[in-house]
């Protein structure tokens, strides 16, 4: 990706300065009401879209234009304004002046505002989602993601052999090895979301349930100093700590340089990452998985979801059904989304090419299914950055603080967010 893109809370800490930079493009204002099913030229409803990537703003009016060109039908795109994305949403839905199709994330966001969602389960276009993806409520398909993204341990080729990195034995055994030649094997950052936030999504993502799985742990019936994807996964802590540069002195900006000169051999990152890197030529880099019981899938999810209103007049429904299909099927809406939105498919049917190495293994990984989801998402609102990451520095900071130590506080904390 072409800049670090707002992709969930998780990444709050990182692009909250971009996002009130960017802020979105204010001409198109909304007409009020949802357009009361006056038909356009192309037969279908006027509609409007409002969604929370500031980064496509002006390409996704261009594409309006487009469709419209296409169609002959009418559709606005509405700006918005970087961080207050959310509370305009909750105004507009609140005074029935809501968008006809519009943005939301997984988790938290996804669940306040499903009362508006239509059902789209039935859609033809939702068909070749990949597996795994898609934004689900209540067992049925109400959001339709555009892009992916992923994170996993990002390596330098000509210093690692991912068939040397399967489990925390071998994993061990190539940080001291790096270690040895000089080179630090593994870096973190300091940043929440880069320290702990995405590091400790794999154990809840091993869960058969993730979601039940952190019911059960806010509830108290379960804990993290008695699950054994736990257990091992203070191990990886310990090792880091003992075999790695203390994350607590690295910026991203800094892990990021010293990835690409050659003094860090793996980052703990995503395919945004290649934003930093790319201004240092090519490089020889690619993706695997944390290594946590084994697991060999990426860390794989949607940034967002595009949802239509069920609030809508009939209508309306039916021409955000349509354009919904011709941005999927149609080879202009195709070509949008590669190239010109730069996002990594979340469909089967759209082919990617051109990408950069770190998106071209999130690419790979979703078509083959070879993918976990983002547990994370359901996380207790702010508890990485208000309780997991001091709890991260902590450990960081002092070495006589065990992994057995650190599941137990993991514990309180969780228990203290039920």
């Amino acid at each position: 990706m072409k800049q670090v893109k707002r992709i969930s809370s998780l990444l709050a800490v990182v692009t909250a300065a971009a996002m009130v930079a960017a802020c979105g493009n204010g001409a198109n204002e909304p007409t009020p009401g949802t357009g009361g099913g006056n038909n356009g030229g192309g037969g279908m409803a006027p509609i409007s879209i409002f969604q929370s990537k500031v980064e496509i703003a002006g390409d996704l009016e261009a594409l309006a234009k487009k469709y419209t060109e296409e169609t002959g039908n009418p559709l606005e795109v509405w700006g918005s304004a970087g961080d207050a994305y959310i509370t305009q949403l909750q105004a507009r839905l609140t005074a029935n002046e809501g968008p006809t199709i519009f943005s939301v994330q997984p988790g938290e966001e996804a669940e306040r505002f499903k009362s508006y969602y239509y059902d789209l389960s039935n859609e033809a276009y939702v068909a070749d989602l990949a597996e795994g993806i898609g934004l689900e409520i209540d067992g049925k398909i109400m959001g339709m993601p555009l892009a992916v993204e992923g994170f996993g341990l990002v390596y330098n080729t000509d210093l690692v052999d991912p068939a040397s990195v399967k489990d925390l034995a071998s994993f061990t055994e190539t940080l001291k090895q790096l270690k040895a030649d000089g080179v630090n094997g593994l870096s973190l950052s300091q940043e929440a979301y880069f320290l702990i936030g995405h590091l400790i999504n794999t154990p809840f993502s091993l869960q058969e349930d993730p979601q039940d799985y952190l019911a059960k742990l806010a509830a108290g019936e379960v804990k993290t100093a008695e699950t054994p994807e736990f257990q091992e996964f203070a191990k990886f802590l310990e090792v880091i700590r003992a075999e790695t540069t203390n994350p607590l002195e690295v910026t991203y900006d800094r892990q990021m340089g010293d990835f690409a000169t050659g003094r860090n051999a793996m980052v703990h990152q995503g395919n945004w990452s290649y934003g930093m890197l790319e201004d240092f030529g090519e490089l020889n880099i690619d993706m695997m998985p944390f290594p946590l019981m084994g697991n060999d899938k990426l860390a794989v999810d949607i940034p967002s979801a595009w949802v239509i209103n069920g609030k809508a007049s009939e209508a309306e429904i039916k021409a955000a059904n349509a354009f919904m299909e011709w941005l999927i099927t149609s080879e202009t809406g195709k070509n949008a989304i590669v190239n010109e939105f730069k996002f990594i498919p979340a469909v089967t049917s759209i082919e990617a090419t051109d990408l950069d190495p770190l998106s071209q293994a999130v690419y790979d990984a979703t078509q083959n299914g070879n993918t976990m989801p983002w547990a994370l998402n359901y996380f207790p609102p702010g508890i990485i950055i208000n309780d997991l990451s001091p709890l991260a520095q902590e450990f960081f900071l002092s070495s006589s603080m065990t992994g057995e130590q650190f599941l137990e506080r993991l514990d309180q904390i969780w228990a203290n967010a039920g």
